[in-house]
């Protein structure tokens, strides 16, 4: 592998292991209002914004379990406190902090492009100073973003502010959603495989990894 223009990389699932926090948080507060996720839900949700996701479970609320759907505040109002009771608990992805490493020592430009909003962000970057190397970043909640994932607006948003070309970045990513984005906004995309997810339930053309520590950043140039 050569060394691409800029990396940009998706946080959840990817840098840090939260995708299980977010998936509890979401179980537990959706049986609140008598609607269980099932694995196949808590995969539609990996990967997009807080907004899309709130809208997502409204409608399934109101459409399996015949209750009226709760207000996006009476539902992150129970979401929310269970989250955030879990998210200190996070842990580096395997590979990740290396790989980070690996970029600062190549000078490669970096952003960190994630659906989560600001305060989540800093809220679970917080306990990881390793990830302050990541200058660049596009969230959720970002003023200038129009779409979240699976639109492309958030890779494109962020290679626009590196003043590189889409199509000469590496994006990593975990989710359907992200790689989605990702290739529709023309970059390489590489992929951490999700648990229970196999390389063809991703975009066609991307390259899949079960680990970072597989990624040859630079290796061969």
């Amino acid at each position: 592998m050569s060394i691409p223009a800029a990396c940009l990389f998706d946080l959840d699932g990817l840098l840090l292991d939260t995708e299980p926090l977010h998936a509890q948080a979401w179980r537990e507060a959706a049986g609140q209002f008598s609607l269980e996720l099932s694995e196949g839900d808590l995969l539609h949700l990996r990967g997009r914004r807080r907004v899309d996701c709130v809208a997502l479970v409204r409608s399934w609320i109101a459409g399996r379990t015949g209750l009226p759907a709760p207000s996006d505040e009476s539902l992150l109002a129970v979401q929310q406190p269970i989250a955030r009771r879990l998210m200190p608990g996070a842990r580096p992805v395997q590979g990740a902090q290396a790989l980070v490493a690996r970029c600062q020592t190549l000078g490669v430009p970096m952003a960190l492009v994630t659906s989560s909003a600001s305060e989540a962000v800093a809220f679970k970057c917080a306990p990881h100073p390793w990830l302050n190397v990541i200058d660049f970043r596009v969230m959720g909640d970002d003023p200038e973003l129009a779409l979240g994932k699976p639109a492309p607006d958030p890779f494109l948003l962020a290679a626009r502010r590196l003043k590189v070309s889409p199509a000469d970045c590496w994006a990593f990513e975990d989710s359907q959603a992200g790689a989605l984005s990702a290739s529709l906004a023309g970059c390489q995309v590489l992929v951490l495989v999700a648990p229970g997810l196999g390389c063809d339930d991703y975009p066609d053309g991307v390259r899949c990894f079960r680990s970072l520590q597989e990624v040859q950043l630079g290796v061969g140039t």
